[in-house]
């Protein structure tokens, strides 16, 4: 079986009832939703909140493959991890441990049925034992040193033409595939060989802020 998981809290100190506000006519959980309901690879859709509002909105969706779980209050705090949810979520639900979990996380709207079909082909056709989205950066990245910043990705001496630069990977925190076995074992989303799956550019965005909406909206206005 293949498990969709989007946990959405409550509670947002950035923006309130974030998963539910609306974006581009659709409460914000609605994008991912919809795109893990339609994407063929899924078999089940799982939504864990807390929160009585978001189940409301959720389950006005009608989508065929979604079904709620009630996370507990200990794992929907500020402070809470993602991991901390997942785990409970396997340890309370009777889960084989060759079943694939993606999670997707409701931030990430640009998130498409496609993306979600086309990285598991990717991820089943490959030796990885999970795997995650990503889009690529060309930009010249450089850390702090004690003897002054220098660069991490390319040889300022023999700056690379932009045609020519491969650029690095940064995770845009859409969606991550693993097995249920290897989460139950590592705590963790990502663990083995990790593959990464790129996505176009604009999935880069993800709802942390508000400038981040007012961005976002833009951006699916368009595309």
């Amino acid at each position: 079986m293949n498990i969709a998981f989007i946990p959405v809290r409550g509670g947002s100190k950035s923006i309130p009832l974030k998963n539910i506000k609306i974006l581009n006519g659709k409460p914000l959980v609605y994008w991912t939703a919809f795109a893990a309901n339609n994407a063929k690879c899924i078999d089940k859709v799982v939504i864990a909140t807390d929160s009585e509002d978001i189940k409301k909105t959720v389950n006005k969706f009608g989508f065929n493959k979604v079904e709620i779980y009630e996370r507990s209050s200990k794992n929907a705090q500020d402070t809470s991890s993602t991991e901390s949810v997942m785990c409970e979520y396997i340890e309370n639900v009777k889960l084989k441990d060759e079943d694939l979990f993606f999670l997707i996380q409701a931030t990430s709207p640009m998130l498409k049925s496609e993306h979600i079909d086309g990285m598991y082909n990717s991820f089943v056709s490959s030796d990885y034992n999970s795997m995650f989205t990503a889009v690529r950066e060309k930009q010249f990245h450089w850390i702090n040193t004690d003897l002054g910043v220098k660069p991490i990705n390319y040889d300022y001496k023999n700056r690379p033409r932009r045609q020519d630069f491969e650029g690095i990977f940064a995770e845009n925190g859409a969606c991550y595939i693993n097995s249920v076995k290897n989460i139950k074992n590592e705590k963790c989303r990502l663990s083995g060989k990790i593959g990464v799956y790129e996505l176009p550019s604009y999935t880069a965005y993800e709802i942390d802020e508000p400038s981040d909406w007012i961005i976002l909206e833009n951006i699916m206005q368009q595309i």
